[in-house]
């Protein structure tokens, strides 16, 4: 009995210590791991160089603001040039595609435009990036120079 007590306070805190190093991801969004490459803080997709299949299908060529801890970012700066696959969460509303309706075989859309900003706004905001932000919680190297 008295050794019952420690060995159930252990793997409490175990358990604690296990959820704490995985984000719960919200309703409103979803963890995706993604190959592509870094610069800065924007990061761009490529296909992945081993053939295999990401967590979500995003299309080749689209980017991401990427937002996280400060050392991760540093470490992930230093692997500008190589390909690398991020993983974090996005929101559900910025993986999906354009919105509105498609005429003229997709390449005209009417509606579902982003927001814009009022008329008289005031002076001095800057412009919001149209990529979508990716708090990254973790990486790996994928081992191939960048395509240029």
């Amino acid at each position: 009995m008295k050794y019952a007590l420690p060995a159930l306070i252990l793997a409490a805190v175990v358990g604690v210590s296990a959820q704490e190093t995985e984000k719960k991801v919200p309703k409103d969004s979803t963890r995706i791991s993604i190959p592509g490459c870094s610069r800065g803080s924007a990061f761009v997709v490529t296909a992945s160089p081993e053939a295999e299949r990401t967590s979500t299908e995003i299309a080749t060529g689209r980017r991401f603001r990427l937002t996280g801890q400060k050392s991760l970012l540093n470490e992930i700066k230093a692997h500008e040039g190589t390909i690398i696959e991020v993983t974090g969460i996005i929101k559900k509303s910025d993986l999906s595609g354009p919105g509105g309706i498609s005429l003229g075989g997709g390449r005209v859309r009417i509606g579902g435009g982003p927001p814009q900003s009022p008329v008289g706004g005031v002076v001095g905001n800057a412009p919001q990036s149209g990529n979508a932000i990716l708090d990254v919680e973790g990486w790996r190297p994928l081992g191939e120079s960048c395509p240029h």
